[in-house]
């Protein structure tokens, strides 16, 4: 098994999942793929006994699954690099411990990615669920420009797929404090300014839980640290100005608001599924 070639490679950094049932669903959701010729890449990311217990179970689960880590927490960031130092595929499909991917996603997203050289990456559009079942819908933008990063990531984290040579000649994710909890923000913006491009598939092959735990206010350091990111970034993007300055400050103005507030906003942005 290990000397046949694969061509996904699937990574995932948990830390502490929320139910071992949330975790399985997710991993299962990928071992359940269409498409087989995959390995799945597990990073342990310092969870607590109890957690890192039933994580270390996955590994009977299936022969393609492995599993790595540490006893200290270093972030996703770092997870996410480590499974990359290891993957041997041509292609890197991101997962998250809490999500679930349609049966089909990874079939359709390497097809596509085997037919548009053109493109370094590739996400998809996204269904809303949380403990209740599905609420609504996120539609990412097809081929995102500049001007798609000044609110937020045009693209759903997990639901992307890099080809992995763009790693080979592109520093990863960024391990720092200031990226914390926008690691992907920071990526897509760096490798879309060194003339990369990414698509997003117009399925929903993927479904992003978003439940009241999403909303939490994250820090307000972690939200000065993206508003920095935003102005260097928009800054070497040309897009600072006239409007760029006012998404700059968007985490900031955020942490101000009350929890329930943000979480109707973000509500309201999701399309709701008829």
């Amino acid at each position: 098994m290990i000397n046949q070639p694969v061509e996904i490679s699937v990574i995932m950094g948990v830390y502490n999942p929320k139910s071992q049932k949330i975790l399985n669903q997710a991993v299962q959701s990928i071992l359940q793929q269409t498409f087989k010729n995959i390995e799945f890449i597990i990073y342990d990311d310092g969870s607590n006994p109890r957690a890192a217990a039933y994580i270390r179970k996955l590994r009977k689960a299936d022969k393609r699954i492995i599993l790595i880590g540490k006893e200290e927490n270093h972030g996703l960031a770092f997870s996410l690099n480590a499974c990359i130092g290891l993957a041997r595929g041509k292609y890197i499909a991101r997962m998250d411990a809490d999500d679930i991917s349609d049966p089909d996603r990874l079939r359709v997203q390497y097809e596509f990615m085997e037919t548009h050289p053109e493109y370094a990456w590739c996400g998809c559009n996204t269904k809303l669920f949380d403990e209740n079942g599905e609420w609504g819908s996120r539609e990412m933008p097809e081929k995102p420009e500049y001007r798609d990063y000044l609110k937020y990531s045009p693209y759903v984290h997990p639901t992307v797929m890099y080809r992995k040579e763009i790693f080979e000649t592109h520093s990863g994710y960024k391990e720092d404090e200031e990226t914390l909890r926008c690691e992907d923000y920071e990526i897509f913006m760096r490798l879309r300014r060194r003339g990369l491009r990414g698509y997003n598939i117009q399925q929903y092959l993927f479904n992003y839980r978003e439940d009241k735990e999403s909303f939490h206010k994250r820090k307000m350091r972690f939200r000065i640290n993206e508003a920095k990111i935003r102005y260097r970034n928009f800054k070497k993007m040309d897009i600072l100005f006239p409007t760029g300055w006012i998404y700059v400050l968007r985490p900031i103005v955020g942490g101000l608001l009350p929890t329930r507030m943000v979480a109707w906003l973000k509500r309201q942005e999701s399309s709701k599924k008829a």
